[in-house]
């Protein structure tokens, strides 16, 4: 038994790269591992059906690309974040929101970000690299049999996937996509269960376009004119809203999804009845829904949320403009499990395979 590549982890590996691995063992064996992992979302260690020789030696080939350094909850234990260690050291992070009919869990697809969004804990503490598809995978799945959400009674019904963590998912397109299909094909979660969120990477918007899943397209907008945008998120500069505008509308045309844009509330920054003004220009010809979050405090960004009453009213300029605005509750603030707050900044000692690691964790 030889594992491919250069040192994956079990959810690294497709399900004919497994098969391979598996060559010489009962047909039916790949079908117990497959879909005991991903059906049934169980840890290799509990496949029982499996021979404990063999769970072993997968196991031994093909450890496990994160390992768990801390939980955090709040909100009454219905937000959940996870703070994962990956090989290398480097972390991740995952949150795991419960509500009254459904689950959601925000992954990450990179460690760190290149995009330097200015409000964005994330974008500034810069970019160290991008996540393989197990890597992605396993905070799905470690982040369901952590909590006990493995299942839909358990859960309170559907589990929906946002990819808003760390990272921008469109400068991870290959590893992304990999694991939609993995979260679609393998573990039976429907498209429009799944959303891919980005700053406004034109290239892979595009390629988005032209897959063969309907995800859902949220888009990090906070400005509706570039010279604004241009300092929120510099990525602006070589995406400018004109060219997104069409992109979007090639998707919508491609995909027939509404497209969401996400809004941060930054008080007077761009919070203004001029700034909904031109929001609402910019949404009402893509049939856009905009979604408006309270800003939340990171330790590099000086500004302040928009007040409550100033939120409300922003909502109703957006309305009389004939746009569909939704005020997002914040979950997880007082964990920095919140929009833009994902961030491992502190110095923690874990340990791994008996051996002491420093990596670098949040405080």
């Amino acid at each position: 038994m030889t594992a491919p590549g250069a040192d994956p982890s079990l959810g690294d590996l497709s399900r004919a790269e497994l098969g391979e691995l598996l060559d010489g063992e009962p047909a039916y064996r790949l079908d117990q591992v497959w879909d005991g992992l991903y059906r049934q979302r169980r840890p290799l260690s509990e496949l029982t059906n499996v021979p404990k020789s063999l769970r072993q030696a997968i196991g031994e080939l093909l450890p496990p690309a994160l390992t768990l350094v801390r939980t955090q909850s709040a909100d009454r234990g219905t937000t959940t974040k996870h703070l994962w260690s990956l090989r290398d050291g480097h972390l991740v992070e995952s949150v795991l929101m419960r509500y009254r009919n459904r689950t959601t869990l925000c992954i990450s697809s990179q460690a760190g970000c290149a995009m330097a969004c200015s409000f964005c804990a994330t974008g500034q503490v810069g970019f160290d690299r991008n996540l393989s598809v197990g890597e992605i995978v396993e905070q799905v799945l470690g982040t369901l049999q952590e909590t006990g959400s493995n299942d839909r009674s358990a859960s309170g019904g559907a589990i929906n996937i946002v990819f808003m963590g760390m990272g921008e998912p469109l400068a991870n397109y290959e590893a992304v996509w990999a694991a939609v299909e993995r979260f679609h094909g393998d573990m039976g979660i429907g498209a429009r269960h799944i959303t891919v969120s980005t700053v406004g990477v034109i290239p892979g918007i595009e390629r988005l376009a032209a897959a063969a899943q309907p995800v859902n397209l949220a888009v990090s907008l906070h400005a509706a004119n570039d010279r604004l945008r241009n300092r929120i998120a510099p990525i602006n500069r070589t995406y400018p809203l004109r060219d997104l505008a069409r992109s979007l509308a090639d998707y919508r045309r491609a995909k027939r999804r509404r497209i969401s844009f996400e809004w941060a509330m930054i008080g007077g920054v761009n919070d203004t009845d001029r700034d909904a003004a031109e929001l609402a220009a910019y949404a009402r010809p893509l049939a856009a829904h905009v979604n408006l979050i309270p800003l939340n405090p990171t330790p590099g960004y000086g500004h302040e949320p928009s007040p409550a009453g100033r939120i409300e009213h922003f909502a109703a300029e957006l309305s009389s403009h004939g746009v569909n605005a939704t005020v997002r509750q914040n979950r997880g603030t007082s964990i920095d499990a919140a929009c833009g707050q994902l961030r491992a900044d502190k110095l923690v000692s874990i340990g791994r395979h008996g051996r002491g690691a420093r990596a670098r964790a949040e405080r």
